[in-house]
């Protein structure tokens, strides 16, 4: 059943993954973020925002399926993102994981975003999400339906009430309007930003 959930659209999905758990026992210890905030990206050719819109290439490769597995990025030189692919296998779609509420393992989060002055802030922004779960690279393209798996991912048993919807954070150009951006009424969604002006644009 959750497999055919997230074999939809990713606007579809995303809503739907708004109250779901990720559970991560990386090192052995477990960490659980209930996602509160996500970010919807489609495929080649109709989402500028996407990492696919220009086709296949070896970072997005995960992105092109099956659904249900994590597509986990570097960004900036500095930071992890983590997503869900969705959509049928080959159509490359994700949706982005932004924020979360730490439900269990606390200390072991706080361990490791010693910077978190308030345990509200531990997920709250998808690079603090990744480092609070202890995620890298290294699972890119791990199966989150795989109860064997160390990164899984466990769907909220109904769809919860989305409080607002509005445009992707730092997303510019032809995509910048769609508003593909989800969150739940929660003090760990983070702030939303609009994308930056280039330099030399004009204003």
């Amino acid at each position: 059943m959750s497999r055919g959930i997230l074999g939809q659209s990713p606007d579809v999905v995303a809503p739907r993954l708004l109250g779901a758990r990720v559970v991560s026992d990386v090192g052995g210890e477990r960490v659980v973020v209930r996602i509160t905030e996500v970010e919807a990206y489609g495929g080649v050719g109709d989402d500028p925002g996407s990492h696919a819109y220009r086709g296949r290439s070896p970072r997005n490769a995960t992105m092109f399926g099956p659904p249900g597995h994590a597509y986990i990025y570097f960004t900036y030189g500095m930071h992890w993102c983590a997503n869900v692919v969705t959509g049928p296998e080959g159509a490359a779609s994700a949706v982005l994981l932004r924020a979360g509420e730490i439900v269990q393992g606390h200390e072991v989060a706080r361990a490791r975003r010693p910077s978190a002055r308030v345990d509200r802030d531990l997920a709250r922004g998808p690079a603090r999400l990744t480092v609070a779960l202890g995620l890298t690279g290294d699972l890119d393209g791990v199966d989150l339906l795989d109860p064997a798996a160390p990164l899984r991912l466990e769907l909220a048993e109904r769809s919860l009430s989305v409080a607002e919807a509005t445009a992707r954070t730092g997303v510019r150009g032809p995509g910048a309007s769609t508003l593909w951006r989800f969150t739940l009424d929660d003090p760990t969604v983070s702030p939303y930003r609009a994308a930056a002006p280039r330099r030399g644009a004009a204003r």
